[in-house]
């Protein structure tokens, strides 16, 4: 069912196409196209049959739909998730940024020199006290400290940081939730859906 926006900003599917899961694509998801989405989240290396078989389409839809969800920026990108702690990164610490200023362009400069560093794998503009929200890993502590002397507080309008440390993961690399995304009942009393499907 295609995905259509509410003014209140809530969403919900609109029907699909009865039985016509291989026609032209609307504009938004149906519950074939969220399948999708959770397969791949669970295994990126499925293979087309294999997803095809998985969903209840045959082949050559389910190639096109994850075509269209690629173009469309629903996928983003594949990539392997490498054990950190396998190749040497022990030390996984959450910093907080505080900027000497907030103008636009003093800003920006920080972000490009933030996105340029492989130590710092996510960033985080943040409410309250701080200004960014950094996730950065390390060999051991020695390394991280010298990453923050060294580097994080020479960055361009950094004032201070602040650094806690992770002591164990609890749940990481998640997928992302699409329960919000399943599709209502194709039929509700006295109301015929439109024939809005999805290729």
């Amino acid at each position: 069912m295609p995905l259509r926006s509410l003014k209140s900003g809530k969403v919900r599917l609109a029907p699909e196409a009865d039985g016509e899961p291989d026609a032209p694509h609307g504009a938004g998801l149906d519950r074939y196209d969220v399948a999708i989405l959770a397969a791949l989240q669970a295994d990126a290396r499925l293979s087309n049959a294999d997803l095809a078989a998985r969903i209840g389409l045959s082949a050559a839809p389910t190639w096109r739909r994850v075509k269209w969800l690629e173009q469309q920026g629903y996928i983003v990108g594949y990539r392997a998730e490498i054990d950190r702690r396998r190749i040497g990164l022990g030390v996984f610490a959450f910093v907080r940024v505080d900027a000497e200023r907030n103008a636009g362009g003093a800003t920006k400069l920080l972000e490009d020199a933030i996105r340029r560093l492989p130590e710092v794998t996510a960033c985080h503009y943040i409410s309250g006290a701080g200004t960014f929200e950094l996730q950065v890993m390390a060999t051991d502590l020695d390394a991280f400290s010298r990453f923050a002397t060294e580097t994080l507080l020479n960055l361009p309008n950094v004032k201070d940081i602040h650094t806690s440390f992770s002591l164990g993961e609890v749940k990481a690399g998640a997928a992302l939730p699409l329960t919000h995304l399943q599709a209502e009942p194709r039929r509700r009393a006295g109301v015929r859906p439109g024939r809005t499907g999805v290729r």
